[in-house]
């Protein structure tokens, strides 16, 4: 009898080892490697690997080798998933034969997402429904209290991969949703279902069924709260996106994030509110990110950023005040607090204005993670109102990269985040000179600047 194999897998990026060691030699992070037993070789398989069950793993059954230039650009239809936002972060819908892993920490909608997604798609598509947390008694109480379509949606209850493998070989659906990974299991894995063994190798089954029979694999992962689990970071490199469900139990709206997509961008967002018919998706995020008070205060300003194709306003807040500490405190929410070190030491050397003994405190209002450089002069613009405690012009809005030298920088799509913020009544903007139009839109006044002193002067 054949004897089961282990091995050592890094449950943050995924890298294997024979033997256990405390640091991964990759990502370098300690006390990360877990033992995964493998699935001891079928008897009488092929030393070639036929019928070991992982040829034609992406989809080609054919071993003979292709010219490149002869390959059919014929681009595959895209299947719409029935949420615009949704499709946005996708690059424009369900791709048939990818996987799709949706993350996010418990409570935070993907269950609910995908089962809307589902019940509408079953209204003109094969869907089957897999779940394996819920009874099929709890998932259909769900779906009455979202008022959704429950015609036409094939509910299975099952954990074994097998069996599941055998359904969908016999319905040939073309959406097959799995909720969730981590309570797959495989009969031939000798370990629990959610570690990295089980979890791995059921993703890997699935994603092989579907590309080989051209079926919409949607799978939901479980994430902790560091986001460490082993399940998500382990599937990342075998599925075709990954996307993120953010937001918390206190917030009534919800982004969703992509971090690997082979078929689109991956900095696109899609932005949906929780309401008691389940999701539903926000087609103009600026307006729920400027829901601001009447007063000015001091330290508030907007932003204009950039998300995937469109651009998003968004307010910045700061407040900045006398340090009892040593080591003055300098924390941000939803930026870089080491770029905002950095942007501090900016403002003290080019800008004349001293924050050395000062705490620093910055918040991108709405749970809105900033990831690009074009926030850069709004920061420092809203440190500098709390720093002399002077409210900015509600009109105003402010994008631009700074540089170590003091100097703004151009950022892309300047000319779209300038229409944006017209289109929401700002009359006045302070944008880098590059990004300045020869034509300002109607009622804006734009004012290029060159340097931070310039900026600075401007207001």
């Amino acid at each position: 009898m054949a004897k089961a194999k282990s091995a050592f897998v890094c449950t943050e990026c995924g890298a294997e080892y024979h033997k256990w060691q405390g640091q991964c030699s990759s990502c370098r992070e300690w006390n990360t490697l877990s033992e995964v037993r493998l699935a001891a070789p079928r008897p009488g398989a092929a030393a070639t690997g036929a019928s070991s069950g992982r040829s034609g793993y992406s989809g080609a059954l054919t071993r003979e080798v292709v010219d490149l230039g002869q390959v059919d650009l014929s681009e595959v239809p895209r299947m719409g998933s029935t949420f615009g936002e949704f499709d946005r972060v996708l690059g424009g819908g369900l791709v048939p034969g990818s996987a799709v892993l949706l993350g996010g920490h418990p409570g935070a909608g993907k269950s609910t997402l995908l089962l809307q997604t589902a019940c509408k798609l079953a209204q003109n598509q094969a869907v089957i429904y897999v779940t394996g947390e819920e009874s099929l008694s709890q998932v259909a109480m769900r779906a009455h209290r979202l008022q959704l379509p429950t015609q036409g949606l094939k509910m299975l209850a099952e954990t074994s991969i097998e069996t599941i493998l055998a359904v969908a070989e016999r319905e040939k659906p073309e959406v097959l949703v799995i909720d969730s990974i981590q309570t797959m299991h495989l009969e031939d894995i000798a370990s629990a279902p959610g570690g990295v063994a089980q979890v791995r190798e059921s993703a890997a089954a699935l994603t092989r069924f579907a590309k080989q029979s051209n079926t919409v694999l949607l799978l939901v992962g479980h994430v902790t709260k560091d986001g460490s689990l082993a399940g998500p970071k382990v599937l990342e490199h075998m599925i075709d996106a990954s996307l993120l469900l953010e937001g918390g139990s206190d917030s009534r709206f919800r982004t969703l994030r992509g971090q690997k997509n082979r078929f689109g961008a991956v900095n696109e967002l899609g932005v949906f509110a929780m309401l008691e018919q389940g999701l539903k998706e926000v087609k103009n995020p600026s307006a729920i990110f400027l829901s601001r008070n009447e007063e000015q205060a001091p330290g508030s300003l907007v932003m204009v950023v950039w998300e995937g194709t469109r651009p998003i306003l968004v307010e910045v807040q700061a407040l900045v005040d006398e340090s009892a500490l040593g080591n003055p405190r300098r924390v941000a929410v939803g930026l870089d607090h080491n770029r905002l070190a950095m942007l501090l030491a900016v403002l003290n050397r080019h800008g004349g204005l001293f924050t050395g003994d000062q705490d620093v405190f910055l918040n991108v209002v709405g749970g809105v993670k900033v990831l690009e450089t074009s926030a850069d002069l709004a920061v420092l613009l809203a440190v500098v109102s709390s720093l002399q405690n002077r409210a900015l012009p509600r009109e105003l809005v402010v994008f631009g990269e700074v540089g170590l030298s003091g100097e703004i920088r151009p950022v892309p799509s300047g000319q779209e985040r300038i229409a944006e913020a017209a289109k929401h009544g700002f009359t006045r903007a302070i944008v880098p000179r590059a990004n300045a139009p020869k034509t300002s839109p109607k009622g804006m006044t734009v004012t290029p600047v060159d340097k931070l002193s310039d900026a600075l002067d401007a207001l």
